[in-house]
């Protein structure tokens, strides 16, 4: 590496020789244990011109032969001050990729599925299709699921840089992810599907969904707007002669619903938690004014209240975080982790994969 004036090709290509070695003796291990310190940080990413990261390329190495690898960098997870954190973090993603379920939703109906889709944009220079479609798939309130699909996509419309699938590729992607829920579920249709992406549902992606969900009772198209100008501040009630209320000394509460339209609505999926220690509120990382997600309904009807609590509960499924929630659900933060990783990998076999190779 010192030598080379391309580090990160050095220090991936022997690493990538040591999983192979590795996985010749798969039955051996259930989680490969990659200790990464400061003194390789020139491997760390590329050059300036060059889309490489040394993080998500060795998952998609370890992910093309369904091998967990677990990174701890020495210049962050160790260096991090408290080390019960540091232990409890690394035991915790230790548990889920060995195929462990570390918690589950307490209040769900087991009948409804959650996919979320997201796309993988490959280089330019790339001999491959430009985009992947990933699907990360199926939540219930068992835990089950943690599988996607991922595979390219030919019939992309791009429309302000982003993609929009035809009729016949949302057919595609919803058929093989509801063969993934009833595949966990002897085959039983899920009775409400509940689908969220970052980009609106064309109308030929809406007619693709409900073809390939025509069995289900409720198809609920849900477009997640992370990138949104409102703000919100909570002001106390009046209190004695005082006809005016006082800003809170606590940010808006998490679970907030504002909306905006008979299909469109703010939620505060980050803001402030009652109940959960000692001062009577909790507000997670303990700055910023917390902006809400916009939720955009393109298919689905009824109250905003069950789109609104599946989304918040969601928030908690984030295996890979030991927070207390996430400002997205997991059905698009995961999206974006698959798709970071899905377009580095050299091919994309047609059956399943399991989330925790790419935790």
């Amino acid at each position: 590496m010192t030598d080379s004036g391309t580090p990160h090709i050095v220090l991936s290509s022997r690493l990538t020789r040591a999983l192979q070695a590795l996985d010749a003796m798969r039955e051996r291990f259930d989680v490969i244990f990659i200790y990464v310190p400061q003194s390789w940080s020139a491997g760390f990413f590329g050059n300036t011109d060059e889309d490489f990261d040394l993080h998500d390329h060795l998952k998609a190495a370890s992910a093309a032969r369904r091998l967990p690898i677990q990174l701890v960098r020495e210049d962050r997870a160790l260096a991090y001050p408290h080390k019960a954190s540091v232990m409890w973090r690394i035991g915790l993603a230790l548990y889920a990729k060995a195929g462990g379920v570390p918690w589950k939703l307490a209040d769900s109906d087991p009948d409804t599925a959650y996919i979320g889709i997201s796309y993988a944009v490959r280089p330019v220079e790339s001999d491959k299709p430009r985009f992947v479609t990933c699907c990360s798939q199926v939540f219930d309130g068992d835990g089950a699921g943690l599988e996607f699909v991922a595979y390219d996509a030919n019939e992309v419309d791009v429309q302000r840089d982003n993609p929009f699938l035809s009729r016949n590729e949302m057919f595609r992607v919803m058929t093989r992810s509801l063969d993934l829920y009833r595949r966990r579920h002897a085959g039983r249709t899920p009775r409400r599907v509940i689908v969220h992406k970052s980009t609106e549902f064309k109308f030929e992606e809406i007619d693709g969904c409900m073809e390939a969900l025509h069995l289900c009772e409720a198809v609920d198209l849900v477009q997640i707007v992370e990138d949104v100008p409102w703000r919100g501040a909570k002001i106390d009630p009046p209190r004695g002669a005082n006809r005016k209320g006082a800003p809170a000394g606590y940010p808006v509460d998490r679970g907030s619903l504002l909306g905006l339209g008979p299909r469109e609505c703010l939620l505060w999926m980050h803001g402030n938690v009652a109940g959960i220690n000692n001062s009577g509120s909790y507000f997670q990382g303990s700055r910023s004014t917390p902006r809400p997600i916009r939720l955009v309904r393109h298919a689905g009807h009824g109250p905003w209240d069950d789109t609104a609590r599946s989304a918040l509960a969601l928030s908690k499924m984030n295996w890979n975080n030991d927070g207390l929630y996430d400002q997205l659900p997991v059905t698009m933060s995961y999206a974006k982790v698959l798709a970071r990783v899905v377009k580095r990998m050299p091919g994309l076999g047609k059956a399943p994969y399991q989330f925790r190779f790419f935790m």
